[in-house]
């Protein structure tokens, strides 16, 4: 058997739809949203436009569907997290998987990171803001102070800030994703011990 990663990375070869959504996306991150061209997009991939143009109308589809792919993950988790109970198992459960579903988005985060206004134009904001709020409250119980609501949300953006704020941190990527977890985790367990949770 060879590696997953192997047969994934085969698979999004063989799917024009994923190939256009890599390739934009790293062309969108170079070079700016704005600068690129649905006509640049086709060239990259050697594909006409009329190809390009059966799968995406225009680049704000493409965006918008790259995003939706790479957060179904988190939507999948917030789901699971509410049918469990609010137990620490549960949430450092959660945080472990939403710290491997970021890992999975990474491109995606530094092009939100380099994009903000066009990120705020094409409501992707919104649609992030919606997905964490529906962790913090999962992760948060509801009778928690404010201490402890304040270290949930925190594990949040630490996790958030370990895609940015670690990139230019002299260390192995898979270090990095763990010290980043262990801190969130920290977290969640403080504020879960904080609300009396046993």
């Amino acid at each position: 058997m060879g590696g997953t990663m192997d047969g994934t990375r085969k698979r999004r070869r063989g799917n024009t739809r994923q190939r256009i959504q890599d390739v934009a996306l790293e062309l969108f991150a170079e070079q700016g949203y704005e600068k690129t061209s649905l006509r640049e997009i086709a060239e990259c991939l050697d594909v006409t436009k009329a190809a390009l143009y059966y799968h995406f109308k225009t680049k704000e589809e493409i965006l918008v569907s790259i995003f939706e792919d790479l957060s179904r993950p988190i939507e999948e988790l917030i789901e699971w997290g509410r049918q469990q109970p609010h137990s620490l198992e549960t949430k450092q459960e959660i945080i472990r998987r939403y710290s491997e579903a970021l890992t999975g988005a990474a491109p995606l985060f530094r092009f939100m990171q380099e994009n903000q206004a066009t990120i705020r134009e094409l409501r992707i904001g919104e649609m992030f803001k919606t997905r964490m709020l529906g962790l913090r409250d999962i992760l948060m119980d509801p009778d928690a102070d404010l201490v402890d609501q304040v270290r949930c949300v925190s594990a949040l953006f630490t996790m958030h800030a370990g895609m940015h704020v670690l990139q230019d941190v002299e260390s192995d990527p898979e270090e990095k994703r763990k010290a980043v977890l262990e801190v969130a985790t920290d977290l969640i367990t403080q504020a879960h011990r904080g609300s009396g949770g046993g």
